[in-house]
């Protein structure tokens, strides 16, 4: 399957997302006006939002809320990246300059914590109280993950163990949320199992997608990634294709990386990738995606056949591509 028949299996479905967000992005303050539609003509693929509208169809929901629900996400992943950018100093995401780069931190921030109050306006719109739950839930844990990686920030005894549960609370969380909200859609309050398995599969997706992310900020293209190559290691952010070279490579290539974690910067970005390269840290890293994806596919095999599961399917199996 084609990347673009993942949108396809639902145009008619997505096509009123992006209508939806677009209206209700819509407020008398101009500023927040024009930064949203910024936003929304950025090119994100919004991947979120489409996991969550291929979940609820997948289990058979027929209604029109998880046009809503996927506003949600959308809004609520869009907030995170705003913050994200303010706190990581970034100048380019998506092959564009960053809000705060354009219209500086403050508004940034402001527009970030507008979007938040806007999803959950909607979250009470929806009024059903097992997709405020997780959706709540979902908002408290991405905090607690950016906490997380300020503190790995620039902290080069960071574990496997810590940085996964990084990648989890900060990423993850929200492709499962997707996943469940469109679940709990479909299914109401039966199946419970069910439900369990679309979270599943959000999360493995998610933990696959962020690695594969790790990979490509070493080998990946600025034109391709829409970011700037090394954004990570400038930022002393100790990734699992560093952490594994520290782990397995040289003593000394080992402490070359350590002293650059501590002090950021991308002084040695070639050796550094030259050593991620010898140690393997980039085929480990793309080992690890790979399982994440076998796990989220098998999260699928209880779900009813439909052209929606497929596109789920296709989706994980994207996710270790080299199209993100």
């Amino acid at each position: 399957m084609d990347f673009k028949d993942l949108y396809a299996v639902v145009a008619d479905d997505f096509a009123a997302v992006n209508q939806f967000i677009t209206d209700r992005l819509n407020t008398n303050v101009p500023m927040i006006r024009e930064v949203g539609e910024y936003i929304v003509s950025s090119g994100g693929k919004r991947l979120r939002p489409l996991v969550a509208v291929l979940a609820a169809r997948a289990c058979g929901y027929q209604g029109d809320k998880h046009i809503h629900v996927a506003a949600i996400i959308e809004f609520l992943h869009t907030a995170t990246l705003l913050h994200d950018d303010v706190v990581d100093e970034s100048s380019l995401r998506r092959g564009r300059p960053t809000v705060n780069a354009v219209w500086g931190n403050a508004a940034s921030v402001l527009v970030g914590d507008f979007l938040i109050s806007r999803a959950f306006q909607l979250v009470v719109e929806v009024g059903d109280l097992a997709l405020m739950d997780i959706l709540a839930d979902s908002t408290n844990i991405i905090s607690e993950g950016e906490v997380l990686q300020l503190i790995n920030c620039r902290d080069p005894a960071t574990t496997e163990e810590r940085y996964m549960r990084v990648i989890h609370h900060k990423t993850a969380k929200m492709f499962e949320s997707a996943a469940e909200t469109g679940a709990v859609l479909g299914l109401g309050g039966e199946h419970p199992e069910l439900r369990e398995k679309l979270a599943a599969y959000g999360r493995h997706l998610g933990i696959a997608f962020q690695l594969v992310d790790d990979v490509l900020d070493y080998v990946g293209d600025a034109g391709e990634l829409g970011k700037n190559v090394g954004d990570d290691l400038a930022e002393g952010k100790p990734t699992l294709p560093l952490i594994h070279a520290m782990r397995e490579g040289p003593p000394e290539q080992s402490a070359m990386i350590r002293n650059t974690i501590l002090k950021g910067g991308l002084d040695h970005l070639d050796e550094i990738l030259a050593v991620v390269r010898s140690s393997g840290g980039l085929d480990y890293t793309m080992a690890q995606a790979r399982k994440q994806t076998e796990l989220a596919l098998a999260a699928l095999v209880e779900l009813p056949a439909s052209p929606y599961r497929e596109s789920l399917e296709a989706l994980a199996r994207e996710a270790v591509s080299r199209h993100f």
